[in-house]
């Protein structure tokens, strides 16, 4: 529960108001550099042609929503956090999998330290290799005006901002981490999507006050200056946005909570220990991360369609075609087609929230760790012996509180496809871009929540001495 007049409070320390600044700074930071163009020929005219092949696809909007509109602009951080997503799920796999990483991370801060390292180079190549095929793709698509003139040089040096933009920004991610408040790739992602507001907003008024196809009757006692069909597709996007935000905000904040005992001691003529603790497991205690993962995971099969494609190749133009088509956020337009086709993204995207949700649930929280550091302080779960068998009664509650978190969390994202096909079968609406829309909303809601938690338990923690 969040308390305000804490908050407010812990603004007065100096430790706190550094965190909270440092933050604001590199938000705005990464929001300048969204503005900064990569240097290749024309920034006006890459910015119209990248606009017109991004607004050509249902994956180019999906994109360009993560990355904060860097995409349109063709920024030097258009690539965003993506190789640093992938090469955190290949470290973390690597450990699961490799025992001596494995010992590592279990050596404390100096273990996942060189970890965090490990990860920090592998992502460095990835941004390379993500940046060419960047230019890869605009460079097979567009090869008219100033643009089929440019040099092998011109080329390179775009590839090298694109991939020093990516690494600014996963540096910006761990100084947030670190110094600031929260977690620092959740939180650039987060501001990169709320950078888009303004311009939604505009666009669905835009649309819902364009009163040149009509106006909305109510009951024939007055009249509306709206578009009737722009204003019931808005009336719905909204509800079902609500009941998204409201089904969310319960299931981030449900928490099992286990009772602790610790056993009375006697030292000389003093005694200590006999009281009651509680350690709280949250119902889904990887929050926003496997959405984020999940989002990352299924845009590079649509990704490699796009590279497949631009080579002209007619050997690749049917998997091309099968990996874009399969891989990218269905619009309701869609459903005209082979519907199996449509379901593919959604059924996939269920999958992998609930993969990852158990994944990341597996590395935050260490069940044996927890066991050995209750048994070292002389605590117990009632009626549970210490050591293994805590271990495994941790071990089951987790388990069954992720399958239905992590159940509920995949039909809360797959969510705003039903509405896409619902209102496409109903009013026959072809464009509400629900599916992106929702995916964005999950991001910021989850964040926020996770934010403002962080902040409270730290805003409590710099204001202990006041309550003495």
């Amino acid at each position: 529960m969040m308390n305000w007049k804490t908050i407010f409070r812990s603004l007065k320390n100096r430790d706190m108001l550094k965190r909270l600044l440092i933050l604001l700074s590199i938000i705005v930071a990464y929001r300048l550099l969204a503005h900064v163009p990569v240097p290749l020929a024309s920034p006006s005219q890459l910015k119209d042609v990248v606009n017109s092949i991004v607004n050509g696809s249902d994956l180019g909007g999906f994109l360009n929503l993560l990355s904060g509109g860097a995409l349109t602009s063709f920024s030097i951080v258009l690539v965003g956090m993506s190789p640093f997503i992938t090469s955190s799920i290949i470290t973390q796999l690597l450990t699961k999998a490799i025992p001596k990483l494995e010992e590592l991370h279990k050596d404390g801060e100096s273990g996942r330290r060189k970890i965090n390292q490990w990860t920090r180079l592998i992502a460095v190549p990835l941004s390379i290799v993500q940046s060419i095929a960047f230019i890869y793709i605009l460079r097979q698509t567009v090869l008219s005006g100033s643009l089929a003139n440019t040099t092998l040089m011109s080329w390179i040096v775009a590839v090298t901002a694109m991939s020093a933009g990516s690494i600014i920004l996963m540096w910006f991610g761990e100084l947030i981490t670190e110094q600031g408040v929260g977690n620092g790739i959740s939180l650039i992602i987060f501001a990169g999507i709320i950078s888009q507001l303004p311009k939604t907003m505009a666009t669905i008024g835009s649309s819902v006050f364009n009163t040149s196809s009509g106006s909305l009757s109510v009951f024939g006692w007055f009249t509306l200056p709206v578009n009737p069909s722009s204003f019931w597709v808005t009336l719905s996007i909204l509800l079902v946005s609500l009941m998204i935000l409201y089904i969310l905000v319960k299931v981030n904040e449900a928490q099992r909570v286990l009772t602790i005992n610790y056993a009375k001691r006697v030292h000389g003529n003093s005694s200590y220990g006999g009281i009651k603790s509680i350690l709280p497991v949250k119902l889904i205690a990887a929050n926003v991360i496997p959405i984020i993962f999940a989002v990352a995971f299924l845009s590079l099969p649509a990704f490699v369609g796009q590279i497949l494609k631009a080579t002209n190749n007619p050997a690749y133009a049917t998997v091309a075609a099968n990996l874009i088509a399969w891989f990218q956020a269905p619009s309701a337009g869609s459903f005209t087609g082979s519907t199996l086709q449509a379901f593919i993204y959604p059924a996939a995207y269920f999958l992998l929230v609930i993969v990852f949700t158990y994944f990341y649930t597996g590395i935050i929280f260490n069940s044996n760790e927890i066991a050995e550091n209750l048994q070292k302080q002389g605590g117990f779960i009632e009626g549970v012996r210490p050591g293994k068998q805590t271990e495994d009664y941790l071990n089951r509650t987790v388990n069954r509180l992720t399958l239905f978190g992590s159940l509920t969390l995949g039909l809360i994202a797959v969510m705003p496809f039903i509405g896409e096909y619902l209102l496409y079968s109903i009013a026959g609406v072809t464009n509400s871009n629900l599916s992106i829309g929702g995916t964005g909303l999950l991001i910021v809601v989850s964040v926020a929540l996770e934010s403002l938690r962080q902040v409270n338990s730290r805003a409590l923690m710099v204001t202990y001495d006041d309550y003495k």
